[in-house]
């Protein structure tokens, strides 16, 4: 099955997905969806043969753990529920600790680069296969964008992926735009890791924006896609024909127009590929997604005992980013910084997302608060339980300053920790009001 050319399915640009022309599919956050209550909007696409992908993001494939089962559970439900051709996830590990390294369980609320060495390629191959078995549909891992490298690699990303595919029959979703970042991030040559990927495996592919910030790339998603990745995508086409590419935008939406024109940009630079391979007489084309691809080969040994030092490798570097601890030898002190900063300015935003009421109740000093939060404490339980954290953070300190607007937060607060909602009154309603206007 060929997918085409789609776009990233956002509730703040559903209205404008429906009405763009030749759109061919779209992908869709597993996790903001519930099979049981799908948005009108994707309901009406699949309605229309518009094919839906849910693209998971917090598996943690790359991670120490096996895989959850109840994550695995709802991937699986997503899938079916959505009548998708394959599901997807990325190669990245999102939590450490816990029983595995008899420590605090640690949340990332990112994807972070899992170390380019046989112990974590051992374990990745061993989750995918439990992921695999556990799913109805094939399985497509994403290769993600890093700010940071692990010391003491012993393959390059074409190397690792290509052994991926190799011994699990897993599919590739590869991302033009995380191999641009890494090229400036970390000093990889897109080109070297292209030729090293086995192009029959691809199953789509990620286009996306982002921008430079002193000297380090940020995928941002939130905007324009750039001409350097635009010249990526052109040079994976004189390889294969990509089955699907697709516009990632999270954040920032621009005007309907625009994203019509970033669209169409895309479909020129994978024309322009598509002639220069016809020109050079290739024959290499993509694979189908409703195959699993080749990899008949098991473990090359039994990773008892690897995931433990994985785990404790994996948890010594999430604690550095999001506790405070001294950061492992071997690592950029600098690049490390910025991820830390990163991951807590994307909890900010988050949070002002789950829980709107936050940012308007402390106005311009919720940032400010919440990085200094932020920089000590890791998030102990998704999103929402973060909000709920900080807003305990703030009372026990005795802010905000504002007697008003440390009401509002106790009442905020008390409305949401207790075993049941109580019942809201009228400022709880000017709240929410409040907080829908400025969102």
């Amino acid at each position: 099955m060929r997918l085409g050319t789609g776009i990233g399915w956002r509730p703040e640009i559903a209205d404008a997905v429906e009405a763009m022309a030749g759109i061919d599919w779209v992908e869709v956050v597993a996790e903001n969806v519930c099979p049981g209550h799908l948005p009108p909007s994707l309901l009406r696409l699949r309605e229309r043969g518009v094919t839906v992908v849910p693209h998971g993001v917090s598996l943690g494939l790359g991670g120490a753990d096996r895989p959850d089962p109840g994550r695995l559970t709802a991937l699986a439900e997503r899938a079916e529920a959505l009548g998708s051709p394959l599901v997807t996830e990325h190669i990245a590990f999102v939590r450490a600790g816990g029983a595995l390294t008899a420590s605090p369980r640690l949340e990332a609320g990112h994807l972070l680069p899992v170390p380019r060495t046989r112990d974590a390629l051992d374990v990745l191959c061993e989750n995918v296969r439990i992921a695999q078995e556990a799913l109805p549909v094939p399985l497509a891992l994403e290769n993600i964008a890093a700010l940071f490298s692990w010391p003491g690699e012993e393959l390059t990303e074409g190397q690792f992926l290509s052994e991926l595919v190799e011994r699990t029959g897993v599919r590739l979703l590869i991302d033009v735009a995380n191999l641009y970042t890494n090229h400036v991030n970390r000093g990889e040559d897109p080109a070297e890791a292209l030729a090293a990927l086995p192009v029959e495996a691809i199953a789509y592919v990620h286009v996306a924006g982002g921008f430079e910030r002193d000297g380090v790339w940020h995928d941002s998603h939130a905007h324009p896609v750039p001409r350097p990745v635009l010249d990526i995508l052109t040079g994976l086409a004189t390889r294969v024909a990509p089955p699907g590419v697709l516009l990632e935008r999270d954040e920032n939406f621009p005007e309907a127009a625009e994203l019509a024109r970033e669209l169409a940009s895309i479909r020129e630079a994978v024309a322009v590929g598509r002639a220069q391979r016809r020109t050079a007489g290739s024959t290499a084309t993509g694979g189908a997604v409703g195959n699993t691809g080749g990899g008949v080969g098991v473990l090359a040994r039994p990773v008892a005992g690897v995931r433990e030092r994985l785990g404790v490798a994996q948890t010594a570097v999430l604690s550095a980013l999001v506790a405070g601890t001294p950061l492992p030898e071997g690592f950029d002190r600098v690049r490390m910084g910025v991820q830390a900063r990163a991951l807590a300015a994307k909890r900010a935003g988050v949070v002002a997302k789950v829980a709107p009421e936050l940012p308007v109740i402390l106005g311009a000093h919720y940032r400010e608060a919440f990085l200094e939060y932020a920089r000590r404490r890791p998030m102990r339980g998704g999103y929402r339980q973060d909000a709920l954290d900080f807003a305990g953070h703030l009372l026990k300190l005795g802010r905000p300053e504002d007697a008003r607007a440390r009401r509002a937060l106790r009442q905020w607060w008390l409305d949401r920790a207790g075993p049941a909602p109580r019942k809201r009154g009228t400022l709880g309603r000017v709240l929410r009001r409040r907080a829908g206007r400025s969102l």
